[in-house]
């Protein structure tokens, strides 16, 4: 696990600063503490910053082909080299390292920007081929590995953060009020955009090609169709499973450092425990977080996950003083992030580093069979397509505004008026933010919401992609390409990455996604029965009853409570301040208004909130120069001396 940076000049007689490439790697230190590596050569600069996994005392980047006219910088795993390595042997190509970076290099004289296509694992990938003065970028299927980049003036620039081209030049800084938008209506911002006018992120299964000062991106893997296989019955599907997920499980064990795993105590990390448990010669080190709220609170299935397992089980209870946590984290979100699970994802990669290197996690089990709550009730509101259009227009322009806040029905009527797909769009999002009287924003954000901006537009690109599928299959493709890569991988990605911990994702391994997605709808959601035939594998292997019976919780907070007691003068300080409103981006009234309800709890607003906070935060680190975004002191956490707050047992 690493971080890149670098910039390519397609300028004649163009040179690149060695200086600035360190600089670019400075910001990014906490991606790779352990070693940098820079090539500059005429006008081409690469830069990383290592996090040694595999091959620890040969494996320094940027590695080169035997010539030394490929260069190549890259961030991940590559599970399947050492087959990638035998066959380019024998095809006559002699390494000089052990690591599994150099397997790029030799793929990339074989078959240039195709190479990617033989690669299973995460990555993020700068290769330089000197003697084409051609760049190839490349992002891995799911978009586990983040990879930005800038084209200006005959320069590409790219990072693994933004962070890092704007240190090479701060006049990127150029705020996108579209991204703002998209940021306002979903809690992230979904690629290619980003928060700043003149970058962008490689989508994730694409690779973009720079030479002669053009820039040119093309897809080389997408999900494949929906619901194409039918199997002969469930327990041929279990058996398949179970030869798929164990060897995606088994390969992302190779490491030369220690190796651990996130137990959340749902479905999904469950599995992941169980077959490491397995496949491994010793106990399984397990880490955890908890909540002193109970109804937050699921280390006690975490627990019981890892006492069957006969796993060594670390685990921390937090409490909820996170006022410098939080100031902190958000230095590392190059862009407004509102999921707030990244707090306890922080702090149990933070818990777990004390003991391991890397860690494999349970993420993207609810994508690809249908986990989350949203995907039932759309399923249960399909009748409703049967509404005319003009009736539901009906509603929704003359009848709904009139209706008083908490009208019983209001909201549900609003949704099942709606057309497919608009209603799934409108489940996902926050749309009363951007317009209407509920609107929480002033100026130019306001006008440009009102003059036909659309910040879904992302989402429909997808939709009209999956618009031959079943509905659910349409959720689904939806949610891996947008809310997978962009929400979840990437809170995943920066906060274990805040603490130089490797997040491996054996779920998303791309051939496992292309079975699993193979599979009949029924088989991921039946009935009322959510990711059935996971569930169904889960048992199999021995997950604990009360693990599987129980309802889905996810990595929550007890935020309603916080933001009305604990954080309540975070809250109105921070988004009530002169700094805050006098930036223009929402309305004084609006939010004043919205933190008396929910602090009197007339209304759960907390989710919102808690987005304008982050915001405002980023807004903060980001966008005001006497800010050097990333270079916070981290906070002090003692997990050895917080009292009954850590149990570290052995189950064994």
């Amino acid at each position: 696990m690493c971080g890149i940076a670098g910039i390519v000049d397609s300028g004649k007689g163009a040179t690149v600063d060695r200086e600035i490439i360190h600089q670019m790697c400075e910001r990014i230190v906490h991606r790779g503490p352990d070693d940098e590596g820079i090539y500059v050569h005429n006008g081409a600069g690469l830069g990383m910053r290592r996090l040694s996994i595999i091959d620890l005392s040969g494996g320094h980047q940027p590695i080169h082909n035997e010539d030394e006219t490929i260069w190549v910088v890259f961030n991940g795993e590559i599970y399947n080299f050492l087959e990638l390595r035998r066959d380019l042997e024998h095809r006559g190509h002699r390494f000089y390292t052990n690591t599994d970076t150099e397997v790029i290099v030799h793929l990339y004289e074989e078959l240039g920007a195709a190479c990617v296509q033989e690669l299973r694992g995460m990555f993020a990938i700068a290769v330089y081929d000197e003697k084409k003065k051609k760049l190839l970028l490349a992002r891995d299927r799911l978009g586990i590995k983040p990879l930005h980049y800038a084209v200006e003036n005959g320069q590409l620039l790219f990072g693994s953060e933004i962070k890092a081209i704007l240190a090479a030049s701060p006049a990127l800084r150029e705020i996108n009020s579209d991204g703002l938008l998209q940021y306002v209506q979903c809690g992230y911002i979904p690629a290619p955009s980003t928060a700043f006018a003149k970058i962008s992120k490689l989508r994730p299964g694409h690779t973009l090609e720079f030479e002669r000062g053009s820039a040119t991106t093309r897809q080389y893997w997408d999900l494949p169709n929906f619901s194409t296989s039918n199997p002969v019955s469930e327990e041929e599907c279990l058996y398949e499973m179970e030869q798929r997920l164990t060897e995606a499980v088994r390969i992302r064990l190779i490491a030369d450092v220690p190796l651990g795993a996130l137990l959340s105590g749902g479905v999904d990390s469950s599995i992941v425990v169980g077959l490491m448990a397995r496949a491994s010669s010793g106990p399984v080190k397990t880490f955890s977080i908890g909540f002193e709220d109970a109804g937050f609170n699921e280390t006690p299935y975490a627990r019981a996950v890892a006492r069957h397992f006969g796993t060594e089980h670390h685990e921390f209870t937090i409490r909820p003083n996170i006022h410098e946590v939080l100031h902190y984290l958000t230095t590392f979100l190059d862009e407004p992030f509102g999921d707030s699970s990244m707090l306890p994802t922080y702090l149990v990669s933070r818990l777990a580093r004390q003991f391991v290197k890397v860690v494999l996690s349970g993420d993207g089990g609810d994508e690809l069979f249908a986990g989350y709550e949203h995907y039932q009730m759309q399923m249960a509101r399909q009748p409703f397509n049967w509404i005319p259009r003009w009736a539901g227009s009906l509603y929704r322009e003359t009848i709904f505004p009139l209706l008083p806040q908490g009208t019983r029905g209001r909201r549900f009527l609003y949704d099942i008026s709606l057309p497919w797909p608009e209603r799934a769009l409108n489940a996902l999002t926050f749309r009363s933010d951007l317009s209407g009287r509920d609107s929480i924003l002033s100026g130019d954000l306001r006008r440009l919401a009102e003059n036909g901006s659309d910040p879904l537009r992302t989402f429909k690109e997808y939709l009209g992609k999956a618009a031959n599928f079943e509905p659910l299959s349409q959720l689904l493709y939806l949610d891996t390409k947008t809310y997978l890569p962009a929400d979840i991988l990437t809170k995943v990605d920066r906060m274990s990455m805040a603490t130089s911990l490797e997040a491996r994702v054996p779920l998303l391994d791309h051939l496992f996604v292309e079975w699993a997605v193979s599979l009949p709808e029924n088989l991921k959601l039946s009935g009322k029965k959510p990711k059935y035939i996971l569930r169904k594998f889960a048992k199999r292997i021995g997950i604990p009853p009360e693990v599987l019976d129980r309802r889905k919780q996810g990595f929550a907070m007890p935020l309603v409570h916080w933001i009305r007691n604990e954080l309540k003068q975070d809250f109105v300080q921070l988004l009530l301040e002169p700094k805050t409103v006098q930036r223009g981006y929402f309305d004084r009234k609006a939010l004043s208004g919205m933190l008396e309800e929910h602090v009197r709890g007339r209304r759960d607003h907390s989710g919102k909130l808690w987005r304008l906070l982050a915001f405002e935060l980023w807004c903060r680190n980001f966008l005001e120069s006497s800010y050097e975004a990333g270079r916070a002191k981290e906070p002090d956490i003692d997990f050895q001396e917080s009292g009954n707050s850590l149990n570290h047992e052995a189950y064994v």
